[in-house]
C-alpha cells in the first residue's frame, strides 16, 4: 500500500491518550503494509517510529497481539502475523453473515440522517472505484461500513464486529492493493455498493442482506484467486530450492 494510504489511515488522534495513539500508529502501519507480514518488530525500531518510550511500545504490542495482528514469541520478539488462505476463508465467512445482518438491521433501525450519511459514503466510494482511485475508495468504503454498523443500532453486532474490525480492515486493504488484483474488481465493487444502497433505500431488508453478503462473497472469491495464484507460483520455487 502506498505511503499516501498510510498517511490517510494514520490520522492524528490528539484527543486519545498517548498509549492509544501509539497503538493506532502501529495498527495502521500493519493494515497499510508499511509493517509487512512476516516482519520482525524490534522495540528500538518502534520507539523511533512512534517517538515514544519502550514502555508504551510494549503496551501497544500486547494489544496488537490480542487483536491477532502480531505474534510474540518468548526470547524472539514480535513478528507481524502472516495472512493465510485459511484465515481469509474464516474471516470472509464471518463477514458475510455479520455484514448481511448489519444491512438488514440498518433497514429496520436507521433514520433519515443515517440514510443520508450512508448514501454519501456509498456514492463517494463508487466514484472513487469508477475512477480507479484506490486510496480514496479504501477510505470511503470503510466509511460506508462504519455508517452501516452504527445505523444498525445493534450493540451485540457492533461488539462482535469491533473485535474483528482490524483484521477485516487488513484483508480489505490487501484485496484492494494486491498486485494480482483483477482490473475489473473496482467496477464489481462499485456495482456491489450500488446494489446494497439501492436495496436499503427501498427499505427491502431481505434484498439488502443478500446484496451485502454477495459483496463480501465476491471479495472473498477475488482474494482466494490472487492468494491461490501466489501460492501456486511459490510452490515450484520451493521445490526448485529443495
Amino acid at each position: 500500500m502506498t505511503s499516501e494510504t498510510f498517511r490517510l489511515l494514520n490520522v492524528e488522534r490528539f484527543a486519545a491518550p498517548l498509549r492509544q495513539r501509539v497503538e493506532a500508529v502501529l495498527r495502521d502501519a500493519i493494515v497499510a503494509g508499511t509493517l509487512a507480514q512476516g516482519r520482525r518488530l524490534t522495540e528500538r525500531e518502534l520507539v523511533q517510529m512512534t517517538g515514544t518510550s519502550r514502555t508504551l511500545v510494549r503496551e501497544a504490542l500486547r494489544r496488537l497481539e490480542a487483536e491477532r495482528l502480531i505474534t510474540v514469541t518468548p526470547n524472539k520478539g514480535a513478528v507481524v502475523r502472516e495472512l493465510t488462505l485459511d484465515e481469509a476463508r474464516e474471516i470472509y465467512a464471518v463477514r458475510a453473515v455479520l455484514e448481511g445482518l448489519a444491512a438488514r438491521e440498518f433497514v429496520r433501525a436507521a433514520g433519515d440522517a443515517s440514510m443520508q450519511r450512508l448514501r454519501e459514503a456509498a456514492e463517494s466510494a463508487i466514484r472513487a472505484y469508477e475512477a480507479d482511485a484506490l486510496t480514496r475508495a479504501f477510505e470511503w468504503h470503510n466509511r460506508f461500513y462504519d455508517v452501516l454498523f452504527e445505523g444498525a443500532a445493534n450493540e451485540t453486532l457492533r461488539s462482535i464486529l469491533g473485535s474483528l474490525h482490524t483484521r477485516i480492515l487488513r484483508w480489505r486493504a490487501l484485496g484492494l492493493t494486491h498486485r494480482g488484483r483483477s482490473p475489473a474488481r473496482s467496477k464489481e465493487a462499485a456495482r456491489g455498493l450500488k446494489a446494497i444502497l439501492t436495496a436499503i433505500r427501498a427499505r427491502d431488508a431481505e434484498k439488502a442482506e443478500r446484496a451485502a453478503r454477495d459483496q463480501v462473497e465476491r471479495g472473498a472469491a477475488e482474494l482466494m484467486r490472487v492468494l491461490g495464484a501466489a501460492g501456486a507460483q511459490a510452490a515450484p520455487r520451493a521445490r526448485r530450492r529443495a
